[in-house]
């Protein structure tokens, strides 16, 4: 088994430096090389990080400052189900710190962390463009609209048994 771990990692890796040469190493480019990583791996590695400095000719202090600015890419691997909850001030008016508090409680974990069997990571994010649906999350980017503090349970019941929709909760007012 961790044969095929490596073999899978050094087979990203080689795809990882075509993937830096097809740009040229052109630092414009840094964006779209760390979107294909965090794509691939889940998460930008340190190791990938080094890699991607040297190819790139970027100091790495450059690499650290894209990813930690663009909440779309993480230094840690993220849990299978991500769970982001917008924190903008109409969800924060209409109950996200609560949905939060119940998210903390039933997941055992606080915002930017991962559960110990990293099956989910729970995150806070500023605005989902979603206002008059507010308190919204995301699960693994698939938005989910009206949140209240009731429904955590079963969105968390859903994503362990794998059947979660993604579905938007359209329901009007």
């Amino acid at each position: 088994m961790e044969a095929a771990v490596t073999e899978c990692r050094c087979d990203l890796e080689t795809e990882l430096e075509r993937m830096i040469a097809s740009h040229e190493g052109k630092k414009d480019d840094l964006i779209e090389v760390l979107y294909w990583v965090q794509d691939k791996y889940g998460y930008v590695p340190k190791d990938v990080q080094l890699i991607i400095a040297d190819k790139m000719n970027v100091p790495l202090s450059t690499i650290n400052g894209v990813i930690t600015f663009y909440h779309l890419f993480s230094s840690k691997p993220k849990g299978k189900y991500e769970i982001s909850l917008c924190n903008g001030t109409a969800c924060y008016l209409r109950g996200a710190p609560r949905v939060l508090e119940r998210f903390e409680k039933e997941l055992g974990i606080k915002p930017h962390d991962n559960t110990g069997d990293n099956m989910f990571s729970l995150n806070l994010i500023r605005c989902l463009g979603a206002c008059a649906v507010a308190p919204n999350i995301t699960v693994n980017s698939e938005p989910r609209a009206r949140m209240a503090p009731d429904l955590v349970p079963e969105i968390i019941n859903e994503l362990k048994a794998k059947n979660y929709t993604g579905v938007i909760d359209d329901e009007t007012d």
